[in-house]
């Protein structure tokens, strides 16, 4: 199979939708997770670097956004003004682009999207509607913490809720779960809605320089990600795990054992499952699965 290159992410501030790729040789964790035939003829179709078109990025980068909404309200996410996915302009990076406030994750759209500036205020260029602004002092404090954070996605999904009022990290007990090993973190310190920006900047240091993923106690999930992609996967895998650590919990109320990963095992599986074109391209099938179905919110 012809390798994909590898990809030097500390070169690039905002690769969502648009990963430059080098010409290292050298196989990458996405090129050992695919089999193509025989004679190496097959292999994945590059992610598209736009040739320097920033302005075709962005257009791509709010149809990606847009389609992540989509997604949550697919699951059935929406709690009425709460949950913003965000994500860096491509074309102004101080700027990011967040849903209005009040719009139902299943209707929002590629032109309802929202720009926002590095005063914190809506700007021209985005749809002109009120955005949360609770959303706006967790997800701002995040993105200026972490630059590599293309992406951070928050909402109040119902097993991330439910495992948050423990306040405890989730076990690594399946192979889907180590993902997230050394790879989440927990915030302890509830403070109710977020309307000041001190509680933001407190989120924002406790999901620290690396993590992909945190537990907000009392509160839901937070995720982010070098890409849109990435950061949806993230957060739907740990709802997910949330899930499975719940109904764990509830067998061994009956006695049952929990067999854990071992450490070992489990970073070994990370060191494929937690590189960032693992995660992206799963979630991009869900994209792909949602535009055949309507592509009308790609406008």
């Amino acid at each position: 199979m012809s390798p994909i290159a590898t990809v030097d992410t500390a070169t690039l501030p905002h690769p969502d939708n648009g990963i430059k790729k080098t010409t290292d040789k050298e196989l990458t964790p996405m090129d050992r997770a695919v089999r193509g035939n025989k004679q190496g003829a097959l292999s994945l179709e590059d992610i598209n670097d736009f040739d320097g078109d920033v302005h075709e990025q962005r257009k791509v980068l709010k149809e990606h956004l847009a389609g992540a909404f989509q997604f949550w309200g697919k699951k059935g996410y929406g709690e009425g003004s709460a949950g913003p996915i965000t994500a860096m302009d491509p074309v102004q990076p101080d700027h990011y682009w967040i849903n209005p406030f009040g719009v139902h994750f299943s209707d929002i759209t590629a032109s309802k999207l929202v720009l926002v500036g590095p005063n914190g205020y809506v700007a021209e260029g985005g749809a002109q509607l009120p955005i949360n602004e609770a959303g706006f002092l967790i997800h701002s404090a995040v993105h200026r913490a972490r630059p590599d954070a293309v992406a951070v996605a928050h909402c109040h999904s119902p097993y991330g809720k439910a495992w948050s009022v423990f306040g405890m990290p989730i076990d690594t007990l399946t192979q889907d779960a180590c993902l997230f090993f050394e790879n989440l973190v927990v915030y302890n310190n509830f403070g109710g809605i977020v309307l000041a920006a001190e509680e933001g900047n407190r989120i924002a240091r406790a999901l620290g320089p690396t993590a992909k993923a945190g537990i907000l106690q009392n509160h839901g999930l937070m995720t982010v990600g070098t890409t849109i992609f990435e950061c949806l996967y993230y957060f739907e895998f740990l709802e997910r795990q949330c899930q499975v650590q719940l109904l764990v919990e509830a067998a061994v109320s009956d006695g049952l054992q929990k067999t854990f990963v071992r450490d070992e095992d489990a970073r070994n599986t990370a060191r494929t499952t937690q590189y960032w074109e693992n995660p992206h391209r799963a979630m991009l099938t869900e994209y792909i699965r949602l535009v055949a179905e309507d592509p009308s919110f790609l406008s």
